[in-house]
């Protein structure tokens, strides 16, 4: 098992949370098998960005992503040179750090901002 640190996030996580991923498990599935609910509007298939994370720590231990995921990062909410889908980025053997924006581009759009 991986160590997945997750930063606090005032609703989905807001104590924050070190869980145990599988080597090979996206971050998203990794996410929500621990009771963490990052949005996945696509059911995980990258055609959205709803699931987007900041990897913190150990980025570039993450495979790089696909041309794919890139196009689809340019659209997502408060994105930064680590910002990854976390449904396309798999959990290898290194610890991770994560935060999950506090908002998503549904929640923007939808006027949830506060």
């Amino acid at each position: 098992m991986t160590t997945l640190i997750v930063l606090p996030h005032v609703e989905l996580c807001p104590e924050g949370a070190v869980i145990d991923a599988r080597p090979g498990e996206s971050i998203c599935q990794s996410l929500l098998e621990n009771g963490i609910a990052i949005e996945h509007a696509c059911e995980q298939s990258c055609a959205c960005t709803t699931c987007h994370v900041i990897v913190r720590d150990g980025f570039n231990t993450l495979e790089p992503a696909e041309d794919e995921e890139e196009d689809l990062l340019d659209k997502a909410w408060g994105l930064e040179p680590q910002s990854r889908l976390s449904c396309q980025a798999l959990v290898g053997g290194t610890p991770l750090t994560v935060e999950i924006p506090r908002y998503s581009i549904n929640m923007v759009k939808e006027g949830k901002r506060g």
